[in-house]
Order: structure tokens, then sequence, then C-alpha cells
């Protein structure tokens, strides 16, 4: 703050640094007699501080970033503060503002160590620790991770699902396949090349799995259009029926516990339909002709 201080006496020099000592361990008694025994800060502890800290039988994190910080205080239903400053110009918190959990502690997770906090007050949130050999994998995987939780919190949000594995687009095209019959129009091609396009999703995803498509994808087609057209009520749970990639046959998805978030379907056909509406519309075409070669 531009202050200098200029002292010639060595034990007045002593007095400031006894001074900085005597503040330093009343923070810390501070935040000890309102209850805390973890501190978790953005900024740096010194070794004094430390020691303070160790003498009080509390532990203290630092350099913990503040997003971080915002999301413990949330859990354990703290409060993140700025000082320890009053309106009276005093030093003092109050128990009401500390975080509570069960257990904290450190522990080490391959080459690192990790501050765990375990039976948070207000919240069940959970952190999850992604492994692996190299940087590449480690992104693959937090990407699947993310996605599926998204497909979790949609789930959850809209309160519906449907089943997985191909089932809901090899459903559909078998009932446009018919309901392009019906039709007598130049409509019915529309339809029925709409009908054949649907068939991507369940032959992208054997593909993908290192299976026949051209054998998958036709059972799983009987499955649905049994479901569709039979009277049987044995064989009215042929619509939940998906691929089983891991396997390489056709079994029930609802069963086996593979289901989608329908809101996510349904977004997914109403953009690749207008997308494809989108292009259709495009009637006109613009070329560039090549600029000509220069002659050496």
């Amino acid at each position: 703050m531009g202050v200098e201080i200029q002292i010639e006496d060595p034990k007045e020099l002593e007095k400031i640094r006894q001074k900085e000592m005597e503040i330093t361990r009343e923070r810390v008694q501070c935040l000890t007699r309102a209850g805390a025994n973890v501190v978790f800060t953005s900024k740096g502890i010194d070794d004094m501080c430390i020691k303070y800290l160790v003498d009080a039988g509390a532990l203290g994190v630092r350099r913990v970033d503040r997003k971080d910080l915002r999301r413990i205080a949330k859990a354990t239903g703290g409060r993140v503060l700025l000082t320890l400053g009053t309106l009276e110009g005093d030093e003092k918190i109050e128990s009401s503002v500390l975080g509570q959990a069960e257990e904290v502690y450190e522990y080490g997770v391959g080459d690192n160590d990790h501050i765990f906090i375990k039976g948070c007050k207000t919240s069940k949130a959970s952190t999850i620790l992604l492994r692996g050999s190299t940087e590449f994998q480690l992104d693959e995987m937090e990407r699947s991770m993310h996605d599926s939780l998204c497909a979790t919190s949609k789930a959850l949000e809209f309160n519906s699902c449907v089943p997985g594995g191909g089932a809901v687009e090899t459903a559909l095209s078998i009932y446009l396949e018919d309901f392009a019959r019906s039709l007598g129009s130049r409509e019915q091609l529309a339809v029925a090349e709409f009908s054949e396009a649907l068939l991507v999703i369940p032959k992208t995803l054997a593909m993908n799995a290192a299976h026949d498509a051209a054998d998958l994808v036709p059972r799983l087609r009987v499955h649905h259009n049994t479901a569709q057209t039979s009277s049987d009520e044995a064989h009215k749970e042929y619509k939940w029926f998906g691929l089983d990639l891991i396997n390489g046959k056709v079994r029930n998805s609802v069963t086996a516990g593979v289901l989608e978030p329908l809101i996510g379907k349904l977004k997914a056909l109403k953009f690749a339909t207008e997308c494809a509406i989108t292009i259709l519309r495009i009637d006109d075409l613009i070329k560039l002709d090549p600029e000509p070669e220069q002659q050496r």
C-alpha cells in the first residue's frame, strides 16, 4: 500500500515479527473457537500458520480453486468467507457459517494426493475420478461420462425413456414402410426413403461393434414386424427388442436396462428431418470456375 517503515533498532523488528505471529495465531484461534477443524483457502498457507493449525488439531488445505470452494460450501452447508472482520472492527466468525461433513482425509490415487470429503450435510454430491493410461483415453472417458450423465439427467427431468439398441428406429421404419404402401401418390417414395434412412442407426451400431449388420438388422426387423402385426400377446414384448452389441444378438432392451431419454430421441428425429427438408429446398447452384492456369 506504499507504506515504508524505517527501523534502526533490531529489537523493534523482532517486535514486529512477534506481532505478526500473534495476529496469525489469533486468526487461527478465531477459526478453531468457532468449531472449524478443516480450513480451505484459495491462497497459500505459510509454515507459521501451518504450525498453529497443527497445534489446534486442524487440517489446512491451500490453493483450492474458487469453483471447488463454492461447490464444497454448497455441499457441506457452509459459506465462503472473504474476511474474518466484523462491522465493529473485530475478527470473529459464527459457527453457523461453517459447513459439516462426516469425514475429511487425504488419500493418494495414482500419482497424486487428493482430499476426500465424505458425508456432506446438505447434499449427496459425488465426485467421479477417472483413471487411464493416456490423456487421449481420459478425454474419451470424460466425454462418455459427460454424455451418460446428461442422458440420465434428461431422463429424470422429463420422466420418460425408450428402449435403446436401435429399437425405436427399427419400429418406426417398419411402421412407415407399411404406411407408405397406403399412399397412392409420389409421397410414397418420400415416406419409403425416410423409413430406409431410419435403419442407418441400427446398422451403424452393429458396424461399430464389429458385427455383421446384414445379419443383425433383418433379425431385429422381424421381431418388430411381428410385434406390430401379430395379435398374440406373447409377441407384443418384441417391440422392446434391440441389439445386444456385446454378444451379437437381439434381446429385450428394457429388461437388459438399455434405455434412452425420450426427449433426446425426439429432438434427434426432429432436427434430422428439418435438416433434410432445408437441404431439399435448395434449388439453386452456384458454381465457381477454376482460375485459369498461367502459362509459363
